[in-house]
Formats: C-alpha cells, sequence, structure tokens
C-alpha cells in the first residue's frame, strides 16, 4: 500500500472524530504486515484523561483482532479536521507504538499542503525502554 493510500484511509478515519472539546480531529490508518488495515480516530471525552487518540483506537482494534506485526502508521489531524501541518502522535502514542513496533516502524504524517513526510519510530522517539535497558 502506498504512503499515500494509507494517508487517504487516514483522512477517511479523522471525519469520524468526536472531538467537542479541542474540536481539533485527527485520524490514523495503522497498516498490518498481512496487508489488513486499521483505521482510528480521536474520541474526546469532557475529563480529557479518559479521551483516546486515533493512533491508539487504530492500535486498539488491531491488537484485539490478533495483529500484532505492524509496518507502518499515517497519521492526519487539525482544528475542525482542516490539516494545516504535520500531526505526529503524542508521547502516550509513541510509547504504545513502541511496544509493538521497532526501530523501523513508519510513520506518515500529512504536512497540510498535500505531501506525505515520512519519519520513523527511531526519530520519534529515540530513548526508549525495552528488555531492562534503554535503546538508542
Amino acid at each position: 500500500m502506498t504512503p499515500e493510500k494509507l494517508m487517504e484511509l487516514a483522512k477517511e478515519a479523522m471525519e469520524r472524530a468526536y472531538a467537542p472539546y479541542s474540536r481539533c480531529k485527527v485520524g490514523a490508518a495503522l497498516l498490518c504486515a498481512d496487508g489488513a488495515v486499521y483505521q482510528g480516530c480521536n474520541i474526546e471525552n469532557a475529563a480529557y484523561g479518559p479521551t483516546n487518540c486515533a493512533e491508539r483506537t487504530a492500535i486498539f482494534k488491531a491488537v484485539y483482532d490478533g495483529h500484532r506485526d505492524f509496518t507502518a502508521i499515517a497519521v492526519c489531524g487539525g482544528p475542525e479536521g482542516k490539516i494545516k501541518n504535520p500531526f505526529p502522535p503524542c508521547g502516550v502514542c509513541r510509547q504504545v507504538l513502541r511496544e509493538f513496533c521497532r526501530d523501523g516502524f513508519t510513520v506518515y504524517l500529512a504536512d497540510g499542503e498535500g505531501n506525505v513526510q515520512t519519519y520513523t519510530l527511531a526519530q520519534l522517539l529515540p530513548y526508549s525502554f525495552q528488555a531492562d535497558k534503554f535503546i538508542l
């Protein structure tokens, strides 16, 4: 699957966001090694703590269905669902990604100009705690 197609699925997921408090809609599309794709959107709560991000929604859906081997995720978001700049995963989402993915896992971000930026998980989360040691 191309990065552009995965991003289109993330944009589609963004339309389903429930974001009445921040008004910032986020969508994600997670690509599994077998080609399956799981979409997720952010789901807010007035207490904010129970809010779930788009990336985690997609990951949790995939894990529930038995998937554990992920190759890439596309993420997009912005105020009122208008993409103006890259919207990288938050720290909690990066840590959840680290639970299931390794350094070379690909993260695609929409830049607001119709382009897709490409990062690795290692670039977004350079220091992680895994197997009782820090990995650089």
